[in-house]
C-alpha cells in the first residue's frame, strides 16, 4: 500500500508531483480535493468502506465551493465594469476631490484611464482615483 504524506505547515501541500517546491500548488482547489478523495478511497479498509453519505457530502461541498468561487469572480468583474462605466460617464463633468493637503479641488474631467485596478480621471493636470471624487456638477452649455 503506498504511503500518503501528511500535510503540515512546514512541509506545505504534497501533490505527488515532482515539480520543484516553488511550482507546487499553494491553494486547495478542486483538483487537490479530487486527488485527496481518490487517495482516500483507494486506501480505505475494505471491511469498513467510506460512508457514501459522507462522500456525497464532501462532493457537494466541493461543488458549492466552486460555485462560490465563480460567483465571487463574476461579482468582482461586474464591479470593475461598473466602475469603468461610471468613470467614463464623468467626462466633461465638473468634479470635486480632496487633494493630499486636504483642500477641495475642482475641475472638468477631460479623460479617464483604465490602466490600474481603480479608474483614474484626469481633472486639470491631476490624475484622481475614481473613489476619491467627492462631488459632481453638470456643466451648463
Amino acid at each position: 500500500m503506498p504511503s500518503v504524506e501528511p500535510i503540515t505547515a512546514t512541509s506545505g501541500l504534497h501533490t505527488g508531483s515532482t515539480a520543484p517546491p516553488a511550482a507546487q500548488k499553494k491553494v486547495l482547489d478542486s483538483e487537490v480535493f479530487l486527488k485527496l478523495l481518490v487517495t482516500q478511497l483507494s486506501n480505505q479498509d475494505p471491511s469498513s468502506p467510506m460512508n457514501t453519505n459522507e462522500m456525497i457530502a464532501q462532493t457537494t461541498q466541493l461543488a458549492s465551493m466552486e460555485q462560490l468561487t465563480q460567483l465571487t469572480t463574476m461579482t468582482s468583474e461586474s464591479f470593475a465594469l461598473s466602475m469603468r462605466q461610471t468613470a467614463a460617464g464623468l467626462i466633461s463633468r465638473e468634479a470635486q476631490y480632496v487633494d493630499a493637503d486636504g483642500v477641495t479641488q475642482s475641475g472638468t474631467v477631460t479623460s479617464v484611464s483604465f490602466a490600474g485596478p481603480v479608474p483614474l480621471v484626469t481633472i486639470g493636470d491631476e490624475n484622481v482615483p475614481l473613489d476619491a471624487i467627492s462631488g459632481l456638477t453638470q456643466i451648463s452649455s
